[in-house]
This record gives C-alpha cells, structure tokens and sequence, in this order.
C-alpha cells in the first residue's frame, strides 16, 4: 500500500508493529525530536524498522539512513526525500 508521503503516524504505526512500544514511553506525546535511543528503539529495532518502511513504501533505505536519522524527524525527512516529498514548512 503506497502512499505519497511518510507521515508520523505512519513510523508510530510501524515501530509498534515491528518492535512495539516501551512501556514508559508515548510515543503519541511530541516524539519528533527525541533520540530513538530514548525511546527504547534500538539498532536492532530500526532495521525491522526500515525494513518495515521500505516493503510498504516501495523504496530502498541505505544503512546510513538508520544510522544517520536518530529521531522521528530525521526519519521522515528521510524517507519523504527518497519519496520525492518535499518537507512541509
């Protein structure tokens, strides 16, 4: 199912569905900007993360990216340049 833009709901979506949620994090509060580390996903988590991501969306993510984007902005940002999605102002 393609869409034309990664949105936040889609990477909350996905990180539950592949390494699910950390108990004392909410991921529904203002996540954009803190470390995916803080959130309880680590390396691991990211790359079923990415995969996730690229069997969905229909694009390939280097390795640099997971490693590279460390938060939810990041990401996105990301995954909508690869789209051909500019970043919303």
């Amino acid at each position: 199912m393609a869409t034309n833009e990664f949105t936040l709901d889609d990477l909350k979506r996905i990180l539950r569905e592949g390494a699910g949620a950390d108990e004392g994090v909410d991921l529904d509060g203002d996540i954009l900007d803190t470390r995916f580390e803080e959130l309880g996903y680590e390396s691991l988590a990211l790359l079923e993360t990415g995969g996730r991501i690229e069997r969905e969306f229909g694009i390939t993510l280097d390795d640099d990216v997971l490693t590279d984007a460390d938060t939810p902005r990041a990401l996105i940002a990301a995954v909508n340049s690869l789209l051909g999605v500019s970043a919303a102002a």
